[in-house]
């Protein structure tokens, strides 16, 4: 194991989606099921371990977005936690890699862009619903 190594989301679509991703530059499993993906690499928060899971994504301007919506869990995802301890992150989109700062949207700007992410997937508005956590939206900005 190296500090560089990568280790995949170990959920069975999720790893196999991130492989086709990887393989291909993105030309298979950018859109998945018609919805664009991205790859996120964070920094386990307890491991050290570097960390790489897809994620739906949209855009603002240069800006990339997520939400951590773990599905309308009651927790947050662990790649939003990890983030949050470390928010320098590896990006790749289609076949451009690149480096970002995550942050968490400000109470101000987050119903503009949580519009914008819920006409990409509607169901973040049911998951919103289904959890009494506030589901945090996640900005990406190159650095």
């Amino acid at each position: 194991m190296t500090a560089d190594e990568v280790f995949d989301n170990t959920t069975g679509w999720v790893a196999g989606h991130i492989r086709e991703y990887v393989e291909t530059d993105g030309e298979k499993g950018h859109l998945y099921q018609g919805l664009p993906t991205l790859l996120l690499t964070t920094r386990g928060r307890r491991s050290g371990l570097l960390r790489r899971t897809a994620l739906i994504y949209g855009r603002d301007g240069d800006r990339h977005l997520l939400v951590a919506s773990n599905g309308g869990a009651a927790e947050h995802p662990g790649w939003y936690l990890n983030l949050r301890e470390d928010p320098d992150v590896r990006v790749q989109v289609k076949a451009e890699k690149f480096a970002a700062r995550a942050r968490t949207a400000s109470p101000g700007e987050k119903p503009e862009l949580w519009k914008l992410m819920a006409e990409i997937f509607p169901m973040y508005d049911t998951y919103q619903t289904e959890t009494e956590r506030e589901i945090p939206l996640v900005v990406l900005e190159r650095v």
